[in-house]
């Protein structure tokens, strides 16, 4: 149909261009054109070429979705299609007659119960977001941290110490540790020897705290619990395997005031778990 309607129109359109003649002369009676002869053609009112519309391959009753060139298998629809009858499944037998749960094998022992297990995931585990003492240093001298109060797990979060996600708390690290030329206070939830070392070797200290995921979400977002209404939550204690690890106990809200150490906290910080 498409064919038949573009011939018709290309028979249409050479008919407009073609002034009164319908014979096509052979090559013997083509005389070469000459410019007094196109002059006159054009003073002769001929006016096929204002009547020349163009032709486009593409309409709007031929525009159709994008559809595959091979179409689906439709199983069961005749003899004929190559997939009726049992429709590729075969002759009897459970396959034939319905489905099995993924990773069944007949009978046998599966695949997953042949290869051995390699590896375990730790339930317990803890993940800490390291900072050094030298990205500390660079922000205290831009002035983004004030080095007289307290630098909590907040304040290095808003000033980009750290990144958002902070899954179980910040470990203080060592990097950058002789750019610390100042005492400096700082509650996290771990900290390296070297680290610990280079702030009280300037004046300062470090306190190792605990925060479940409730406490550390109240510390760093206490508008979240104003925005639905509710009490910040009590500091939790550390679970008994964990008290060897942690100083003291997180304080909410956030504080910006160190609690000093007193001498039987600094022996048991010193003494190894």
């Amino acid at each position: 149909m498409i064919r038949r309607r573009l011939l018709s129109s290309l028979i249409s359109s050479t008919s407009l261009l073609t002034p009164k003649t319908t014979l096509i002369p052979t090559f013997s009676q083509i005389q070469p054109f000459k410019e007094s002869d196109f002059n006159n053609y054009f003073a002769n009112g001929a006016s096929g070429f204002m009547g020349f519309r163009a032709y486009s391959l593409l309409s709007l009753n031929d525009l159709r979705d994008n559809v595959p060139r091979k179409q689906k298998t439709r199983k069961g629809r005749g003899i004929g299609s190559g997939k009726g009858k049992t429709a590729g499944r075969g002759h009897k037998g459970q396959k034939a007659r319905g489905t099995m749960k993924f990773g069944f094998e007949g009978g046998q022992t599966p695949m997953r119960r042949r290869l051995p297990k390699r590896g375990f995931k730790n339930p317990f585990s803890l993940t800490f977001q390291p900072v050094g003492l030298g990205k500390i240093a660079r922000l205290i001298n831009a002035g983004k941290i004030d080095s007289h109060e307290l630098i909590t797990m907040k304040t290095l979060k808003e000033t980009g110490a750290i990144g958002k996600q902070i899954k179980d708390g910040v470990r203080l690290m060592g990097r950058g540790a002789e750019k610390i030329q100042w005492p400096i206070h700082l509650e996290v939830s771990r900290v390296t020897v070297r680290a610990k070392e280079a702030v009280e070797a300037a004046g300062g200290s470090v306190r190792r705290v605990h925060y479940n995921q409730l406490g550390l979400r109240a510390l760093l977002k206490p508008e979240w619990f104003e925005k639905k209404g509710r009490l910040l939550p009590k500091a939790a204690r550390p679970p008994p395997k964990l008290r060897g690890k942690v100083d003291s106990i997180g304080r909410l809200p956030a504080p910006t005031k160190p609690i000093p150490f007193y001498t039987e906290e600094k022996e048991a910080a010193s003494t190894p778990a």
